[in-house]
C-alpha cells in the first residue's frame, strides 16, 4: 500500500509543480520560508524526517492541528499511521525539503544527521529553498549542530537545534521539553509548531540545544542508577518495594524518572520508551565532550558503563528502565518474580 501510495505521490508532485508555474509569485506569497510571520498551517508546508517511538507522535501533532506535513522513513511501516491521517511521503530527504518550508529531523545517531539533511545527493539541505529552515530533534553532536547551521547560511536558509526530553509519553502528550539552539528570531517564529510538541526553552547560539540535552541525558543517567539501586537496596531489606516506590515518591526522592519508570520495573515492561543504543550514543558523546573540556564527571562515567553492560548482553533494544538487570546481574538477584514475593501489606 504504501509503495502505490509513493508512486502516485511522486506523480502528483511532478504534475503539481506544472500547475503552480503560472502563479508562483502568489504561492512564494504565502509561504513562511519568505516572510516573517510565524508559522501557521496557511503559510507554511512541514516536512519529517523520521517517525520512529518519538517522531511518529509529534508528527501526528501536526497534522492534527491542521498542517500539510510530507513525511520520510527509512522503515515506511512506521509512516503508515501518518499517511492514514493524511500525510504525504517522500523519496528522499531531498524530496521532503523541496515541498517544505520547515523540514524536522529526528533520528538515530549523529551519522544518520549528517545523511538526512548534508548529503550531497539526497540531503533535506539540498532540496530546501532559499529562507527554508532545517529543525533537528535529535540528540546529537553540538559541533555538528554547528556545522549544520553554517551550511544551511551559506544557502541563505537556517538551521535550529531543538533536541526533545520526554521520552514516547511526553511525546504521545505533547509533553515534551525541547531545548533549542540557534537564531532567537527564527525560532520565535516555530514557536506554533513547538507549542504543539511540548515547552520550548531557548538555550542560545547553535549547538547550545545540544549541550543543554546533553547534561539533561547526564542528570537522567545518574538519577535512572539511583532509582535502580534503591530497588535493589529495597529488595535485599525485605520491603515491600511497591509500597517502598510509592513512599519515596512525595519526598525529595521524587523524580520523573520514579514516575515515568518505576511501575513499568517492577511489571518487568521493558518496552523501549527510549532505546538502550540510543542513551548509550547520548552518554558517549557527554564523555567526549567531557574530555574536551577537561571535566571529570564519574557518576557520568558509570551511568555509561551500566548502560553498556545492557548493550554487551544484547539488551540494547530495551527501554532504559531495563539497566534494572545490569543491577540484578552484579547482586546476583532478580526481581522478576517480585510480586509473588512480596510480603502483605
Amino acid at each position: 500500500m504504501i509503495l502505490s501510495l509513493l508512486r502516485s505521490r511522486s506523480h502528483d508532485f511532478n504534475t503539481s509543480r506544472i500547475h503552480f508555474t503560472l502563479p508562483l509569485s502568489l504561492f512564494f506569497r504565502r509561504s513562511m520560508a519568505t516572510t516573517t510571520e510565524s508559522a501557521s498551517p496557511s503559510n507554511t508546508r512541514v516536512g519529517w524526517i523520521g517517525t520512529g517511538v518519538m517522531g511518529r507522535s509529534m508528527c501526528a501533532h501536526l497534522i492534527k492541528a491542521g498542517y500539510s506535513l510530507t513525511v520520510f522513513t527509512r522503515t515506511l511501516s512506521k509512516a503508515q499511521p501518518l499517511v492514514d491521517m493524511g500525510a504525504n511521503l517522500a523519496q528522499s530527504p531531498l524530496a521532503v525539503a523541496s515541498q517544505s518550508d520547515v523540514v524536522f529531523s529526528i533520528v538515530g545517531f549523529p551519522s544518520d544527521v549528517r545523511q538526512v539533511l548534508l548529503d550531497s545527493t539526497t540531503g533535506a539541505l539540498q532540496g530546501l529553498r532559499p529562507g527554508g529552515i532545517l529543525v533537528d530533534m535529535t540528540t546529537s553532536d553540538p559541533s555538528l549542530a554547528s556545522e549544520i547551521s553554517a551550511a544551511a547560511s551559506a544557502k541563505n536558509c537556517h538551521s535550529i537545534d531543538a533536541p526533545v526530553s520526554g521520552g514516547d509519553r511526553g511525546a504521545k502528550n505533547g509533553t515534551l521539553a525541547i531545548f533549542a539552539g540557534g537564531d532567537e528570531a527564527v525560532i520565535d517564529r516555530l514557536n506554533p509548531l513547538f507549542a504543539l510538541m511540548g515547552k520550548l526553552n531557548y538555550m542560545g547560539a547553535p549547538g547550545k540545544g545540544q549541550f543543554a540535552k546533553l547534561a539533561n541525558q547526564i542528570t537522567i543517567a545518574c538519577t535512572m542508577v539511583g532509582l535502580v539501586e534503591g530497588i535493589i537496596y529495597a529488595y535485599k531489606a525485605g520491603l515491600n518495594v511497591e509500597h517502598y516506590l510509592n513512599a519515596i515518591s512525595t519526598g525529595a526522592a521524587g523524580s520523573k524518572s520514579l514516575e515515568s519508570y518505576g511501575a513499568r520495573i517492577l511489571k518487568r515492561d521493558f518496552e523501549a520508551g527510549f532505546y538502550v543504543n540510543h542513551f548509550v550514543k547520548d552518554l558517549g558523546i557527554c564523555l567526549k565532550e567531557c574530555q574536551n573540556m577537561g571535566l571529570a564527571l564519574p557518576g557520568l562515567a558509570l551511568a555509561q558503563q551500566l548502560y553498556l553492560s545492557l548493550k554487551a548482553h544484547g539488551e540494547g533494544n530495551l527501554g532504559t528502565q531495563a539497566l534494572i538487570l545490569a543491577l540484578e546481574r552484579l547482586n546476583n538477584v532478580s526481581l522478576e518474580n517480585l510480586a509473588s514475593l512480596q510480603p502483605a501489606a
